[in-house]
This record gives C-alpha cells, structure tokens and sequence, in this order.
C-alpha cells in the first residue's frame, strides 16, 4: 500500500498533467525516494493509483536505469564509463571500488551501506573520470581520492 505521505507527493506532481498516467515516472521516484527501491508490489500499487496496468508501469519503470527494480544499499555509487570517463581510467576506478567494498558491478555490500552500478554517462564529461554518490557528484577522480568519499558516506 501506498502511504499517505506518498500518496500526497504524488497528488502534489499530478496538478502538473493533464493526464493521470503521465506522472508514472514522478510516481516511481517518489516511492523509491522513500523505500530505496520499487518492488513489484509497490509497482502494483503505483499502477492502481494511476489507472494504469503493471505491465504498462513496468515497462516505463525498466526503461529508467535509475529506477531501482531490486533492493539497494543506503547509498548508490554510480560509476559513469562513458567514452571520456572510459578514456580516462574509470575502469582502474570500478576495480578498486570492487575491491575495496569486496563487490561486484551490480551488487550490494554486505553491510548494505553501498550498492557499485556502473552508468553510461553522468554529463561531467569535462571532470572525467567521474561517480555520483546519491546526489553527490566527483569528478577528475584518481584512485586516493576514493577512501575520503566513501568515509563522507556512512
């Protein structure tokens, strides 16, 4: 079930539209702002409240990468490997996140303090190679700067 605070966000972005399916990804993000994630049961619930089907939320819900369909740590570390970033060692970067958090690309650390998600660009290609922790954006990153950030994580 949706919560009353949830609901009244929602409400709050639907005066934006004309129509009621068309705050669906407003919807999405105002339920993972609260959970962390969306589960199929709150998808089912977001639908119901927008007279949509879950296929039809779901599919839009997919389409986002920063839509989470599956739980996730207290922070989201996404590591951009776009060209620049790419270019200029985000790889050496991931590896060392990895090891560092003892996970994978795509996995939660096992405190569930931080979820490592690799992203196709964050637009700081000028400040490459560069990460977005929550809304924390670095950039021009080098391997000694890595401990610090995640220490600015608790």
């Amino acid at each position: 079930m949706l919560t009353d605070e949830e609901k009244k966000e929602i409400d709050a972005e639907l005066k934006q539209y004309e129509y009621r399916r068309a705050v669906c990804v407003d919807a999405l993000k105002v339920v993972q702002r609260h959970r962390r994630w969306v589960s199929d049961e709150s998808l089912r619930d977001i639908a119901d409240y927008l007279k949509m089907t879950a296929e039809e939320l779901d599919k839009v819900a997919t389409f986002y990468n920063l839509i989470f369909r599956k739980p996730v740590g207290r922070h989201v570390i996404l590591v951009c490997d776009s060209v620049s970033c790419w270019l200029l060692g985000c790889e050496g970067l991931q590896r060392r996140l990895s090891e560092r958090l003892r996970v994978g690309l795509g996995e939660t650390t096992a405190d569930g303090r931080f979820t490592l998600l690799p992203i196709v660009c964050l637009g700081a290609c000028d400040r490459a190679p560069a990460m977005m922790i929550g809304s924390d954006l670095y950039g021009d990153l080098d391997m000694d700067q890595l401990d610090a950030i995640l220490e600015h994580h608790p």
